[in-house]
């Protein structure tokens, strides 16, 4: 029996993420039409990766098998290349389709590479990670690192349809589930908090895969961001808020040289919006302190180095959310009320490090 839960993306380009378990074989029918499916994945989870193209070869399908590095490393415009070539040998054409398999870094790779293929092919994210569920996989955003910054070459690109399947989660260390929670967590503050409620009562019931707790936090997070992007696929407007938290989140990444966990940096950023918009005069003192321990209980980090703070200025000065020579960060005036602070002084921002400078 299905049992699988299904969310809504709107927009221009509909379509559904399924969330559940045991979802390959969905997979089938949102290729329906291609000939040849490029499976682009980790290392990681090759064993996975040869499942899925052994579905599609009994479907009827020409799998093409495309193994890339793991994590951050993926996403270079040198391994996108790679795979284009792999596509060129193969033979693609615009009624063939990309799946990726992996977590957020992977699943953003393989949705560029089809953004750019012949300009625009269907593609698939499959992820493994509870990261790539809740924020890479959903809302179209896809893209590669460079050596200026995370994200900052990239395309819109909807897929054909996600999968959220939670057995990928069971082999996964506790420490990245939890990382993968601080995106859940962010969804709590900018909308839904009884994302924050659920974490709080039980942190432990929230980094056990086999839980109804973690399902149901997927599934509160996938929805913040289906409402969220539907109406604003390109981040012209509301679509701004799901960076809460990562305007220092992606400079401690950068500075980090992307050895960091993307959600252990955001931990720290959520944190430090969260000072922001307490010294600001937007938030309340109660819900500022509430972003330091919502994320302590989940065990992520909520500090960083004191002595970084002039790289991670730099660095959020060329983060994709400033205009000009303006940063621009997304605070609350209240809990699950975002807004925007535009052009914060070097002052206040510098107090707000002080927050969580350890």
């Amino acid at each position: 029996m299905d049992d699988s839960t299904r969310v809504r993306v709107g927009g221009d380009r509909p379509y559904d993420v399924l969330i559940g378990r045991g979802l390959t074989d969905h997979l089938v029918a949102l290729l329906d039409g291609a000939q040849r499916v490029a499976v682009v994945h980790t290392a990681s989870v090759a064993a996975r990766a040869e499942d899925v193209a052994g579905r599609l070869r009994a479907a009827g399908l020409t799998p093409v098998t495309v193994t890339v590095p793991d994590a951050e490393q993926a996403k270079s415009v040198g391994t996108a290349e790679r795979v284009w070539d792999e596509l060129g040998a193969a033979g693609f054409t615009r009624t063939d389709a990309v799946v990726g398999i992996g977590g957020g870094a992977l699943t953003d790779l393989a949705g560029f590479v089809a953004a750019c293929w012949l300009r625009g092919v269907r593609w698939v994210p499959v992820s493994t990670s509870l990261l790539g569920m809740v924020d890479a996989a959903v809302g179209g955003k896809t893209g590669v690192n460079t050596s200026a910054g995370k994200n900052l070459v990239g395309a819109f690109h909807p897929p054909a349809g996600v999968l959220c399947d939670l057995e990928a989660l069971d082999s996964l260390p506790t420490v990245d589930v939890a990382a993968g929670l601080a995106e859940v967590v962010k969804c709590g503050f900018i909308a839904d908090p009884t994302i924050l409620d659920l974490v709080e009562k039980g942190p432990g019931d929230a980094v056990d895969p086999t839980s109804p707790v973690l399902r149901e936090l997927v599934e509160r997070a996938v929805r913040v961001k289906a409402d969220v992007v539907a109406g604003d696929l390109r981040e012209s407007g509301r679509r701004e808020i799901l960076n809460y938290g990562h305007t220092l989140g992606h400079a401690i990444e950068k500075v980090e040289g992307y050895r960091w966990r993307h959600g252990h940096a955001v931990a720290v950023g959520t944190v430090y919006a969260g000072a922001l918009g307490e010294l600001a005069g937007r938030l309340d003192a109660d819900t500022a302190a509430r972003h330091r321990s919502a994320m302590a209980a989940l065990g992520l980090p909520v500090t960083y180095r004191a002595d970084a703070w002039p790289d991670l200025l730099a660095a959020m000065r060329v983060d994709k959310k400033a205009r000009g020579s303006r940063l621009r960060f997304v605070v609350l005036d209240g809990l699950a009320k975002p807004s925007i602070l535009d052009g914060p002084s070097d002052e206040l921002l510098a107090e707000a490090y002080g927050r969580v400078a350890a």
